[in-house]
């Protein structure tokens, strides 16, 4: 932020309507400054800076969310009276154990969360791009054991309970008003939607539309996927789509309403583009400037099918160096581990 200029003519009795000039001034820099925008802390490498290093980061960058993808012990003490707010993520590993046994979710809590009162914790993930299979069953149950965990302790006021699906659930996304989950997740989805419409929490969902347009070249424009295209590229109804990441939004948004969660907001807990790997004309750091930083623009403002400002976190800080699978895995960080941008970008 901007340090305010010294006035050389303060009034020693300020009128009323300067005095409300200066309050709509200061509510306008809250609201810009409050930006909808967290940046998730990945650790999957082994040349990071200390979490205290992190921390520090994120408040000299004015990053106000975090999302951590387990229990980081380092991480949880660096975040004492910080008041970043943060989403911290239940293990796929533990969710059989928690789901089966009430004192497993109230030990988990006990230790992540209670233990830790002066973080300014947001959210529990239970569970990270959970596919249709036998793990699957346990997140429902696993999340009603963290909610009355965190009931218990008295954080219920102030922690929403979720978990963190990919499109991967989706039967159809085109166009949006289509959107409609596999039958083969509706075991797995609609208690989960059933928890998240009783207790008024969002699904966290993580979305790329650097994958979709990766898969689908011959049918997705580039420039759609990096907020770039010129007018409507998408005519759904009374929905005009300009973006990729608004129209796989509404999507989840349709599949949601033809499922009994139409009250259900949605929280994009993973977005972004990777500045190297494989092809260079679509992977590199000029694209993954463009779309982040769009995305920091753009979600200001909501999709076409629903209104206001959508909550949403780049992944990731850091370039991580012991990710599996394609090199771009390596390079979805705003970070190099040395702390330097991989690229200049402004998180307000």
């Amino acid at each position: 932020m901007h340090k305010m200029a010294k006035s050389h003519a303060i009034p020693t009795v300020p009128s009323i309507v300067s005095m409300l000039l200066l309050l709509g001034i200061l509510m306008a820099t809250i609201t810009t400054t409050g930006a909808q925008i967290g940046v998730c802390y990945g650790t999957v490498a082994n040349n990071l800076p200390s979490a205290r290093d992190v921390i520090a980061m994120y408040k000299q960058y004015n990053i106000r969310r975090m999302r951590l993808y387990g229990p980081n012990r380092d991480a949880l003490e660096a975040l004492r009276t910080s008041n970043i707010e943060l989403m911290l993520g239940v293990e796929n590993e533990r969710l059989q154990d928690i789901a089966s046994n009430q004192a497993s979710a109230d030990n988990w809590v006990r230790q992540n969360v209670a233990n830790y009162g002066n973080v300014n914790f947001k959210y529990i993930a239970v569970g990270n791009e959970i596919e249709s299979g036998p793990i699957s069953q346990y997140v429902g149950p696993a999340m009603e054991r963290i909610q009355t965990a965190i009931t218990k302790v008295g954080f219920a006021n102030r922690i929403k309970v979720s978990t963190a699906v990919h499109p991967v659930i989706l039967q159809n996304s085109y166009p949006p008003s289509q959107g409609s989950f596999k039958q083969s997740y509706r075991a797995f989805m609609d208690p989960v939607i059933r928890f998240l419409v009783r207790h008024n929490s969002p699904l966290l969902l993580n979305v790329y539309p650097y994958f979709t347009y990766i898969y689908n070249r011959q049918s997705v424009n580039l420039q759609y996927a990096l907020f770039q295209y010129p007018s409507v590229m998408v005519q759904d109804g009374q929905y005009g789509y300009r973006n990729l990441f608004d129209a796989e939004l509404d999507a989840h948004y349709a599949a949601l309403e033809k499922a009994g969660g139409g009250s259900v907001r949605i929280v994009v807990s993973e977005t972004g583009w990777p500045s190297a790997g494989n092809d260079g004309s679509v992977t590199n750091r000029d694209n993954a400037r463009i779309y982040n930083q769009n995305v920091i623009k753009h979600v200001k403002g909501g999709t076409p099918r629903r209104g206001g400002p959508i909550e949403t976190y780049l992944f990731a800080m850091f370039n991580e160096n012991l990710k599996n699978g394609d090199p771009t895995e390596k390079n979805f960080g705003l970070f190099y581990p040395n702390k330097s941008p991989v690229y200049p970008i402004n998180f307000n």
